[in-house]
């Protein structure tokens, strides 16, 4: 494990040491779990834009005729 400082505005700080401490978890926990967290929304984000990159309307059209047409069961309509 890595240990690291961190510069944070008091006011920051503060504040999330208020909500950690809410949460019943450690100051260290609660800014591991805020960068995993940051971490992973842009991850994704960059990895659905490669995704959408790669999309085909046509495949997905190719893809679509193969799906039955039939009503919606009552439960998944609108």
């Amino acid at each position: 494990m890595t240990a690291i400082n961190v510069r944070l505005p008091d006011s920051l700080h503060q504040m999330a040491k208020t909500v950690a401490t809410q949460d019943h978890i450690s100051l260290n926990q609660f800014i591991a779990s805020a960068v995993a967290e940051k971490i992973s929304a842009l991850t994704t984000e960059r990895y659905l834009e490669e995704r959408a990159q790669r999309g085909s309307k046509e495949k997905f059209l190719q893809a679509m005729s193969l799906a039955p047409s039939v009503e919606p069961e009552p439960f998944d309509r609108l």
